[in-house]
């Protein structure tokens, strides 16, 4: 049997396409293999940061980034804040937010709460008082978006994940 055939009740047979990129682990370069669906993502992400305080943003993006253990995307984040004048005191703390909640305002508190529980949400759900801590913070507008961004950056965490992309290697 070759590297490129597959065994499947005892019959061999071969994948119509096997993409490979040329990086170092040998998966598939997703922008490149699906823009469309990459431009996408893209825009989904324009949208959902659209109204929304970028340092919110990168908080929340950290936070899952964290959740998700996605190497690739906390480098970009935490990088991307780092450059927004955001402290490594605060950077450190997002990890452990609710142990440090007084680095943060109530309303990064609620973004990063929402954020937990979407990012989990086959542990729990998104019990009501997270939910509605949130909307306390967030006019229905911005609770859409913030919505939509936690969303995103979960999307684009398994992207990465599912890739293998490498921490420090975005080409931004």
């Amino acid at each position: 049997m070759t590297t490129t055939e597959i065994k499947t009740n005892d019959r061999i047979t071969t994948p119509a396409t096997t993409v490979r990129s040329n990086n170092a682990t040998g998966r598939l370069d997703f922008a490149k293999t699906a823009p469309k669906v990459f431009r996408a993502v893209i825009g989904l992400d324009a949208a959902a940061r659209a109204g929304l305080d970028p340092t919110l943003v990168e908080l929340v993006q950290i936070r899952a980034s964290h959740l998700n253990r996605c190497a690739y995307c906390l480098h970009m984040h935490t990088t991307d804040a780092r450059k927004a004048g955001e402290s490594e005191d605060r950077l450190h703390m997002v990890a452990v937010w609710q142990e440090a909640d007084h680095f943060f305002t109530e309303r990064e508190q609620a973004a990063l709460a929402l954020t937990d529980a979407v990012t989990r949400i086959g542990d729990a759900g998104v019990p009501d008082e997270v939910y509605d801590r949130a909307a306390a913070h967030f006019d229905e507008e911005e609770l859409a978006h913030l919505l939509a961004l936690i969303l995103t950056i979960n999307t684009w965490n398994r992207i990465a994940l599912s890739t293998a992309k490498r921490a420090g290697t975005d080409e931004r």
